[in-house]
């Protein structure tokens, strides 16, 4: 202790290890007092502090030093780019996991699932496996500060993990900007006191074309769902107006792209480009719009839909409980595929965009609360689409399921005619395009973000010319989207959607969450939460991490090849060859992780025991390799939790 009168020049305590900043100094002592620090980062290496004790003119004072034993932890690049706001990085991720299938996909699944209690499997996986991958990715980029790829230096063999969900994510936009040129298209159309999809006096109607007053439940009665009837003049202005399927044999019968549909997909690379190209200060701004609007737009259209005659019918039907269909082994793997691709896990989007995070941001109340907001918003937007739905239902004299689709079917076929049908159909049609148009720009935003963060963390020298590399990424996928938009183009975008992202994402993730909580270890990795948060994570989060999530995942990826069943689309059956390259697709991406990992085994230096230490610990932790202490060898890093 510092006598009375004397002065103290220590160092600030926030560099003093807890426990150590109350340290007592005896006043007689001269010689340097060296103490140890806590472990560093549960290794064996340690910290000291030195305090030195001098006197000058009859006054004693002490200097304070640390001493570091372990190569020192780095939180962060010091010129990395972070959010301009917190509100622009919530935003971002709400919009990139409300996406088109909250709209198109979930109502749907709720009402064949028995309605409302399709709500307690939905809920169930979103607590043990959903919400958890949810947080871990926010934690993992926000800590490390690190795109997909790069974020695998604390496990290097598993950076191949990194290198396939950006393949992933690059191949689902080749698709998935095509659906938004279609919202464009559609939005374009939609400027017109007539809308085009209402009568059959068009060029591209066919014969056979069916006024939908005159469809009604005895005209029906053959077996035929109202749905899929292809003779309406919205559904022939879908696949003979907009695509053009009438034209095409089939998926080896492509064609050319339509001039059109081009057109519009340019328009939407052009807005991915400016809202990405200087990174998340001006793609944090553009999220101000695109994840607020669709928010608006489907308040505005359940306000309307409730109006209509045989809503209430319909949304009793959406909320119907059917208690029984639980016990259909069906209603369980729909909601647990359903809550995984809803929130969006896999893609490495949560992981770039929590890499731009500060490094004490609350990641835990982060993922709480916008994971919870995109399943409200799924079970929220059912009400807008099935007040339409009943509407219809009742206008032809029909059963609700007559009427009930999903996917395209539903917003650009049975909605738009639901809409042209309404007081005042165009300007429904505007605000509904525009909310199909947001709902898909964000998400697409967020997949390239995905793709750019990425390769650009991974190779260095592409950081200085991120408005370039960000120009070839646009463009890329414009080329490649083209193949999408010409008159067989649908059978490529089915093919896409059907292997890109699906086994091959459940695949990514089961092999991240294995990563990280058990060769990284579930119990570092909680620490490191609580370096940035300032508390642990609960024994919950941390037992579904390392067992409810792993097990949940591998059942859906058994699930999803057990259940895969050859292509087909409205009839057409893919030929095998078709199956093939799918599965070629899907391969190419999963195929990463195992090459990787045998690359970076061959090519570190050591013994084999050597080479499998320096695979499987951090890389700033390559130390203990030499002093023979890597905690993976020891049963207890496997064991702790």
């Amino acid at each position: 202790m510092t006598p009375p009168g004397g002065c103290t020049n220590r160092a600030s305590p926030r560099f003093l290890p807890r426990g150590m900043m109350n340290k007592q100094i005896l006043p007689d002592r001269k010689l340097a007092s060296v103490a140890p620090m806590k472990e560093y980062n549960s290794v064996d290496a340690k910290d000291t502090e030195l305090v030195l004790v001098k006197e000058r003119n009859g006054l004693q004072y002490t200097n304070t030093a640390i001493i570091s034993t372990a190569p020192p932890f780095t939180a962060a690049e010091p010129d990395r780019e972070t959010w301009g706001k917190k509100i622009d990085f919530l935003l971002s991720v709400i919009g990139f996991a409300v996406d088109l299938a909250n709209v198109w996909r979930f109502p749907f699944l709720c009402y064949k699932n028995g309605g409302g209690a399709f709500l307690i499997p939905y809920l169930f996986f979103l607590l043990i496996a959903g919400m958890p991958l949810f947080y871990m990715e926010l934690a993992l980029g926000q800590y490390n500060r690190e795109g997909a790829a790069t974020v695998w230096k604390i496990c290097p063999i598993f950076k191949g993990v990194g290198y396939a969900v950006i393949l992933i994510a690059l191949y689902v936009g080749f698709y998935y900007n095509v659906i938004i040129a279609w919202s464009l298209y559609y939005l374009f159309a939609s400027f017109t006191s007539d809308l085009p999809w209402v009568h059959c006096n068009n060029h591209w109607n066919s014969r056979n074309c069916t006024d939908p007053k005159l469809l009604n439940a005895s005209v029906l009665g053959n077996g035929s769902k109202y749905s899929k009837y292809k003779i309406t003049p919205a559904a022939e202005y879908y696949e003979r107006g907009v695509l053009h399927l009438h034209e095409s044999a089939g998926i080896h019968n492509l064609g050319l792209p339509r001039w059109q549909l081009s057109l519009c997909l340019l328009g939407v690379v052009i807005i991915l480009y400016f809202s990405l190209w200087k990174g998340v200060k001006t793609s944090g701004k553009v999220v101000w719009i695109t994840a607020t609007m669709p928010y608006m737009v489907l308040l505005v259209l359940l306000i309307h839909g409730i109006t209509l005659p045989g809503a209430l019918d319909g949304i009793k039907a959406y909320l119907s409980i059917d208690f029984e269909r639980l016990k259909e082994a069906q209603v369980w793997i729909d909601a647990a595929t359903q809550i995984f691709y809803s929130l969006g896990a896999g893609f490495g989007v949560i992981i770039a965009f929590s890499s731009y995070n500060k490094f004490n941001n609350n990641c835990y109340r982060d993922a709480i609360l916008t994971s919870s907001i995109n399943c409200v918003t799924s079970f929220f937007s059912g009400f807008a689409i099935f007040s339409v739905l009943g509407y219809m239902a009742f206008k032809h004299g029909v059963d609700i399921s007559e009427v009930a689709t999903d996917g395209p079917g539903l917003v650009f076929v049975i909605y738009p005619e639901a809409i042209s049908t309404l007081p005042g159909s165009t300007f429904w049609a505007i605000m509904f395009f525009i909310m199909l148009l947001t709902l898909g720009i964000d998400s697409s935003m967020g997949g390239m973000e995905a793709v750019v963060t990425g390769i650009t963390d991974d190779f260095k020298s592409l950081k200085n010319h991120r408005k370039l590399f960000t120009l070839v990424t646009a463009g890329g996928t414009f080329l490649v989207a083209l193949f999408c938009i010409t008159n067989g183009g649908i059978y490529v975008l089915t093919l896409l959607d059907q292997f890109a992202a699906g086994t091959a994402i459940l695949f990514g993730v089961l092999i991240e969450a294995i990563g990280v909580s058990w060769f990284y270890g579930v119990d570092r990795f909680s620490e490191d939460i609580r370096r940035m948060t300032g508390f642990k994570p609960g024994l919950y989060w941390r037992l579904c991490w390392k067992f409810v999530s792993p097990a949940f995942l591998l059942f859906v990826v058994i699930v999803s090849i057990v259940k895969f069943k050859p292509l087909t689309y409205d009839g057409y059956v893919f030929p095998n060859w078709a199956n093939l390259v799918g599965w070629g697709i899907a391969v190419s991406s999963m195929s990463l992780v195992p090459i990787y990992a045998i690359y970076k085994l061959f090519t570190v230096r050591g013994t084999l025991k050597e080479r499998i230490a320096y695979c499987i610990i951090p890389e700033n932790e390559h130390y203990l390799v030499e002093q023979g202490k890597v905690p993976q060898f020891k049963l207890k890093h496997w064991l702790a939790i």
